[in-house]
């Protein structure tokens, strides 16, 4: 089961010359205004460095034969190397250049060859806050995929996709995985539901909740259509993940009653108190809180059963509180005293001593003084176990002590 899923934002542009629209990438540089200049290259790079046409040794012919190919191949592969030892050894202009020399030969060992190390070295820079750099190999992926449109070379536009989020441009890695999915559906549905995996995790990644919410429902449908279980139970627990982060209470939910099911029909035991639990919470934010009391109370109860002493007591702390908002004293009182039996089973002296306070608290409100003092004291040994809070607890016993007739 996942519980966490894997996480980006869905801002970015398609277009080369808008790519530092996106947020997150102008507050990677410092800039704010999305409608900025583009940044003036440094004075390293006072071209476009993937585009310099000089003549280069290592380029023996401009169609080279397939021995010559394969043998430009480990030469550049060789610049790989001496670019990785020249930014480890402090040398990072000097290692660009040498990327950049690599990146401008690639392209005649064709677009799948450049287009990885694209996604390579922009993934390089990008970690090395080289922001001109990151422009300069995105401009170039996306002159790869405008020539790519029409293309249904899926080894090629993988490798774009993914060097488009190595540079953070997901609104363009999403435009090719979506060519891409076009594609398998058409041929192979296993990979078109692991494409749209994808695309779901990268919408979710990117916090565009949305979009990320109509592909795992998506998802969810072909789950059920192939009565796959297992994938079932994932898609509805991102579902449940996204519409909790998103505050989408009412749907949080249905698709947690969803879950509920299937926890119970597959015997998943273990997982139900603490569902019954979010589920209580997510309805007293709603305001429905006779659902409220109901789940609370279903928590308590499967965690007991289970010896899910702390879950218990997590579960009966929110009922008391529950209770009290409502003014249900004497439940929250008999609540209570059920919570002290949960945090002894599980040996949570921190939680008793607190919870002996909020009964004489609740004792003093109501103004039968012998129980709060009786609470207090109980308190006051716990806090002498724990040394923490003996001060406060001295104090309470002292202030109700001078409200008891002599």
């Amino acid at each position: 089961m996942h519980s966490s899923p894997r996480y980006k934002q869905n801002f970015g542009q398609s277009l080369v010359l808008k790519l530092f629209v996106s947020a997150t990438f102008w507050l990677f540089i410092g800039t704010n205004a999305t409608s900025a200049p583009a940044k003036t290259p440094p004075a390293e790079f006072p071209v476009n460095p993937l585009e310099i046409k000089t003549s280069d040794p290592l380029l023996t012919s401009p169609t080279p034969t397939p021995e010559e190919q394969k043998n430009l191949s480990v030469a550049l592969d060789e610049l790989n190397i001496q670019a990785q030892a020249k930014l480890s050894a402090g040398d990072k202009l000097g290692a660009f250049e040498t990327w950049n020399r690599e990146l401008r030969l690639r392209r005649v060992l064709g677009f799948l060859s450049e287009t990885q190390a694209l996604g390579r070295v922009g993934a390089i820079a990008w970690t090395e806050n080289e922001p001109y750099q990151v422009q300069v190999i995105t401009q170039r992926l996306e002159a790869i995929s405008q020539q790519q449109k029409s293309s249904n070379d899926l080894q090629l536009l993988t490798a774009l996709a993914s060097a488009f989020e190595q540079v953070r441009v997901p609104k363009s890695a999403l435009t090719v995985y979506n060519q891409i999915l076009a594609i398998q559906q058409q041929q192979d549905t296993v990979a078109a539901e692991e494409t749209l995996q994808t695309i779901a995790e990268l919408h979710l990644s990117w916090f565009d909740y949305p979009q990320a919410v109509a592909s795992y429902n998506q998802l969810l449908t072909l789950a059920k259509a192939k009565s796959d279980r297992p994938r079932e139970l994932e898609y509805l627990q991102q579902l449940a993940y996204i519409y909790d982060r998103s505050k989408q209470r009412q749907q949080a939910v249905d698709t947690k009653q969803q879950l509920l099911v299937i926890y119970q029909q597959e015997k998943l035991l273990t997982e139900i108190p603490a569902l019954y639990l979010e589920i209580a919470t997510d309805y007293e934010v709603l305001g429905q809180l006779e659902q409220a009391f109901v789940n609370y109370q279903q928590a308590y109860t499967s965690a007991w059963t289970l010896q899910q002493f702390f879950q218990a007591g997590d579960a009966l702390r929110k009922l008391i509180a529950l209770y009290i908002s409502q003014g249900q004293i004497d439940e929250a009182l008999q609540t209570s005293r059920i919570l002290l039996q949960a945090d002894d089973q599980a040996v949570n002296v921190y939680g008793m001593m607190n919870t002996y306070d909020q009964i004489g608290q609740i004792n003093l409100k109501k103004g039968d003084y012998p129980k709060a003092l009786e609470a207090f004291q109980n308190g006051l040994d716990l806090a002498k176990q724990l040394q923490y809070q003996e001060d406060y607890f001295t104090q309470q016993i002292a202030l109700v002590d001078k409200q008891i007739p002599k």
